[in-house]
């Protein structure tokens, strides 16, 4: 998956947006194999613990499912049997403990993990066998057919890697035994368990099965890697045949993804960024710096700092921002960052990963597999 990445990467993911990519599914940062078809969502059993540690046997969790029950009148005893059978999961814990150390994040390594022969190719298969999703997307929510395969690539491998987690037991051991040692702990811990109530209110609704559904250790799913509480809110059934299918249904992952960025709201027609360069006689980079990738200045506004810009994106009415992106320490051998004036479509690309490193993989990603696709044809 969209290695939707924690550990050493974990730093990376902020689990305060709805969704988490790839990263945090594990898969995405290795090289696959050039199959993706896309795997159904069976549960296989749990990898093995010696003993499984079950939540029924914890007081606290089972005073959390009659809370939940009663909240969104649920039957508590399925509540209870529900999430008494989920399993504590040591890995998950593992993978979600922050990093041993600081490091310099790195632009070019970053985007060689996404951008790769065996993705592209994968993301030209994708693009010409859902051809007719991807334009109706476009057409409906705005949203170019690149940027949604460029989310699907980086996320998946187009269904290659969904997850290999029950969702349930990795939602249950983030909510009631998130790693202490992580500086917000408490608030992910909330995340999550709010996260579980959100599935399990799906699952009920369904009258599915709670453990079949595979995911990231995150407890993503999918295709897209929509957590519970996006899929409920986001997913549509954009197929028609009146459910919602993120993990075998292409047109459903492509219109889920296209009204994700509506709800976010994606300008149709913006560009996601442009160049910029700096005037040193006036750069003032930490004022051009302190918002970080939101969107604040005016084009005005972001030349009077310094910040210099060309051609079209002198002619941009929205806000902008200076993103930048590192290439390593430079006292190490790294090389120099690079900086591009980041509009609103950037960033709600950020809103599915708040990270501009993961909002450029998707970008660059979706426009190699157009090229690449054109070159086909």
């Amino acid at each position: 998956m969209t290695s939707s990445p924690f550990s050493a990467l974990a730093a990376s993911c902020h689990l305060v947006a709805p969704i988490l990519i790839a990263v945090c599914a594990g898969g995405a940062w290795a090289a696959g194999p050039k199959d993706t078809k896309i795997r159904p969502s069976v549960a296989r059993t749990p990898a093995a613990q010696a003993p499984a540690q079950l939540y029924a046997n914890r007081p606290e969790v089972m005073a959390f499912a009659d809370d939940l029950a009663s909240r969104r009148d649920l039957d508590p005893q399925w509540v209870r049997q529900t999430l008494g059978q989920a399993h504590y999961l040591p890995t998950v814990v593992r993978l979600m403990q922050p990093p041993a150390k600081t490091f310099v994040k790195n632009w070019r390594v970053y985007r060689s993990r996404f951008i790769d022969p065996v993705r592209i190719a994968a993301g030209v298969r994708f693009w010409q066998e859902n051809q007719a999703s991807l334009a109706r997307a476009e057409a409906e929510y705005g949203v170019p057919a690149d940027i949604i395969v460029g989310i699907i690539g980086v996320e998946t491998i187009y269904g290659r890697d969904t997850g290999k987690f029950r969702v349930l037991d990795a939602l249950a051991t983030l909510a009631f035994d998130f790693p202490a040692s992580h500086p917000r702990a408490r608030e992910r811990s909330e995340f999550f368990k709010g996260e579980i109530e959100q599935f399990l209110t799906l699952q009920s609704r369904l009258n599915t099965d709670p453990f079949t559904a595979l995911g990231s250790y995150a407890g993503a799913m999918g295709m897209p890697q929509f957590m519970p509480s996006s899929r409920n809110k986001y997913a549509v059934d954009f197929d028609g045949d009146g459910r919602i299918d993120l993990w075998n249904s292409p047109a459903d992952v492509i219109g889920s993804v296209a009204n994700y960025f509506k709800a976010f709201n994606w300008q149709p027609g913006m560009p996601t960024h442009y160049p910029v360069g700096f005037d040193s006689s006036k750069l003032d980079m930490d004022a051009l710096m302190a918002p970080d990738i939101l969107p604040t200045f005016s084009v005005a506004s972001f030349s009077a700092k310094g910040a210099v810009l060309e051609g079209p994106a002198l002619q941009h009415s929205g806000p902008l921002a200076l993103v930048e992106l590192l290439n390593g320490d430079l006292a190490k051998g790294g090389s120099a960052p690079i900086y591009v004036a980041g509009t609103e479509n950037f960033y709600a690309i950020t809103r599915y990963n708040w990270s501009s490193y993961y909002a450029m993989s998707v970008i660059e990603l979706g426009r190699e597999v157009a090229a690449q696709r054109a070159r086909s044809n």
